[in-house]
């Protein structure tokens, strides 16, 4: 995303018209009216009176394009009030009991990944849960960069935090910034856009060579007391949820990548009993 861009998006007036929405979504989207139309089995006539508000969609349609534009949760309510209509998909907080036993999903992978490092968080990279694992990798932060709420890629870019003890900082940031340019694109979330913004000032080296041939993913390799300890990581979400912080929600799993991490993360653990 070009810095260009990204700051034309947050400083736009935001529209008001369901038509304005759809509009802004498919253009998004790099569709045509006729693409979009023969998708959600619409006339591309019909949707361009919806777009310039010559027609107004049905509450279906509204969902329907939404769904084929892969609108997010959040901002699915938006087009739904746009258009005139209640939410469709609700917002509840994890503590919240319809969500108790997506807690305790979350929780028993958490606690189920030890003794490697595991963490929840929302959809601004914001920590919403971890396991024992992940608070004594963060030695030496300082405290204010721990306040609530604890940012993931803050502290993965910050001088002061995780970048100064990551051994291949430009890889690794350079591989974070590529996700959240590609979240701000799909989600167009300005809470996301200020971060890529911020994160993009901080002083990380520009990669300098390929990765080895023999590397299967990029690696996360931080300096840990004596040792480099290196990880591979994956990334969870849930698959069909239809509240809106559930589908915000993701789950960042990390695995040892070499023999001597794998031995340095069973003796932190047992060290906890």
């Amino acid at each position: 995303m070009s810095t260009h861009t990204a700051t034309a998006r947050t400083e736009r007036p935001q529209p008001v018209h369901i038509g304005d929405h759809l509009r802004e979504w498919r253009q998004r989207r790099h569709l045509s009216q006729l693409d979009l139309a023969g998708d959600a089995e619409i006339s591309a006539r019909h949707l361009s009176f919806v777009e310039t508000g010559r027609a107004a969609p049905s509450r279906d349609m509204v969902l329907k394009l939404a769904e084929r534009l892969n609108v997010p949760l959040r901002e699915r309510n938006v087009l739904l009030v746009a258009a005139g209509f209640a939410p469709a998909f609700p917002q509840r907080t994890l503590d919240d009991p319809a969500l108790k036993a997506a807690r305790a999903a979350i929780d028993l992978v958490l606690k189920a990944h030890e003794p490697n490092p595991a963490l929840a968080y929302d959809r601004h990279w914001n920590l919403v849960s971890a396991n024992r694992m992940v608070m004594p990798l963060l030695q030496g932060v300082p405290a204010r960069l721990l306040g609530q709420p604890v940012n993931i890629l803050r502290l993965a870019f910050h001088p002061e935090a995780l970048a100064v003890r990551t051994v291949n900082v430009a890889e690794w940031c350079g591989h974070l910034l590529e996700r959240l340019h590609r979240q701000c694109e799909i989600t167009a979330d300005p809470g996301l856009i200020k971060l890529y913004h911020e994160l993009k000032a901080y002083p990380i080296p520009a990669r300098s060579a390929p990765l080895p041939p023999d590397n299967v993913a990029i690696p996360f390799k931080l300096r840990f007391g004596n040792d480099v300890l290196s990880f591979m990581s994956a990334t969870m979400i849930f698959g069909t949820p239809v509240d809106v912080t559930l589908s915000e929600m993701a789950l960042e799993t990390f695995f040892p990548a070499d023999d001597l991490t794998a031995e340095r993360l069973r003796a932190m653990a047992a060290g906890f009993k």
